[in-house]
């Protein structure tokens, strides 16, 4: 997900410079349209030459004010709400500015590029669900192909910022088609046909990528990742390691080498790795996550504590910390806390075998016998059907056509 974030900031500062240049087209657009463009009114009021005046002056609370006295007195006036959400949006008032530009609409719906800085503002905002449908409506009215350009990448954008994926894909074709050469967008799409499960077309879309830039450590991992989903372990290391090699401050990349290494149980080669994304990012709560879990499994247990404990305060609602918590707490003595931690991981995770087993072994050298009866009840409950499940799993494999039949 930090990649993820990195590309839709990056679209977002794209986005940013279009706005800017939509809007100051707007702006002239707007102070011509009034009178010499479309002849709604002979003379425009001293009051809107004056909010004009300041705006084209570059006087942005003077022209607020401004508008906002012409609004007062004209409430029927749709380019002056336009011009109000203008100036709202450049100060990044968005939703003061969403306001405007949808009060501007009602009244007048052939104000230009009325609906693109609407759309435009509800993006900025964070309301990507509205955003879409406002640039997807857009589409159909524009037939240049730089105005489709732009519409393709911000519905794309705007579906990709909703975690709407599948719904992104379209887009996201179409734009990376009309610029082949446009990394950040074929990134994104590398990763909307990760996260919809679509594997072959990510590793193309890798392949893609490296034609334009062999040592793009983003394409890297996006294929280690995919290669990870199709459950080639070594292939996604290799992967990860070349993003590595290619980016040591590549966000997550050490993250990725690491945990692949702790999934595998090499744990001695896991925390260098852990150590290292730490150092690029020394905030990142997963990393402390695995390398205090890497900690407690090698029985380093001052080592994991510190590093725990910090992990904690960043997210509260992580099973995994609160379970190492509680083995740290356990064998420390600290009974209270420890089953503190371990309530608070089955609290996160019912089924979680392994906190019911502890918390009942403390219960009951606590001397609280019917609470360990029942966390002990719990745990044998979760470990039967553990069997029972890989049981199941391995019944499934071995079966043949017709094998049971006499």
């Amino acid at each position: 997900m930090v990649c993820a974030a990195t590309l839709l900031l990056s679209a977002s500062l794209c986005v940013g410079e279009q706005s800017q240049l939509t809007q100051q087209s707007q702006s002239t657009q707007l102070g011509q349209a009034g009178a010499a463009q479309r002849q709604r009114v002979v003379q425009p009021s001293a009051a809107v030459q004056r909010a004009l005046a300041l705006e084209q002056q570059g006087k942005l609370p003077e022209a607020l004010a401004a508008w906002q006295s012409v609004v007062k007195s004209e409430p029927r006036n749709g380019q002056a709400y336009a011009h109000l959400g203008l100036l709202e949006a450049r100060q990044e008032r968005y939703p003061e500015a969403i306001a405007a530009y949808r009060k501007a609409r009602i009244l007048d719906q052939e104000i230009p590029q009325l609906d693109l800085n609407l759309g435009l503002a509800l993006f900025k905002s964070g309301k990507f669900d509205d955003a879409a449908k406002v640039f997807e409506s857009e589409l159909g009215k524009h037939p240049n192909p730089m105005e489709v350009q732009r519409l393709n990448i911000l519905a794309g954008m705007s579906h990709f910022g909703a975690r709407e994926y599948a719904a992104a894909i379209p887009y996201l074709k179409e734009a990376t088609a009309a610029d082949p050469k446009n990394l950040p967008l074929r990134l994104t799409l590398g990763h909307c046909y990760l996260w919809t499960r679509q594997l072959d077309a990510t590793l193309a879309v890798y392949r893609e990528i490296l034609a334009i830039d062999p040592d793009s450590a983003e394409a890297d991992m996006i294929a280690g990742e995919a290669l990870d989903a199709k459950g080639d372990k070594s292939g996604a290391e290799a992967q990860f390691e070349a993003a590595e090699k290619a980016n040591p401050k590549e966000p997550n990349v050490h993250f990725c080498v690491a945990y692949l290494r702790w999934a595998q149980k090499r744990f001695d080669e896991a925390v260098p790795e852990f150590k290292a994304e730490l150092e690029n990012d020394p905030n990142n709560y997963q990393a402390m996550t695995y390398l205090g879990d890497t900690y407690v499994r090698q029985n380093q247990l001052d080592l994991a504590k510190a590093v725990l404990e910090k992990a904690v305060q960043f997210e509260g609602d992580v099973a995994l910390i609160h379970l190492d918590l509680g083995i740290v707490y356990m064998d420390a003595g600290d009974k209270d806390a420890a089953v503190r931690e371990l309530g608070r991981t089955v609290a996160l995770e019912p089924d979680n075998m392994n906190a019911h087993y502890r918390l009942a072994q403390i219960y009951q050298s606590m001397g609280n016998k019917d609470q360990a009866k029942v966390e002990f009840t719990k745990s044998r409950a979760l470990k039967k059907k553990a069997e029972d499940d890989l049981f199941q799993k391995i019944s499934s494999a071995n079966a043949r056509p017709g094998a049971d039949k006499p």
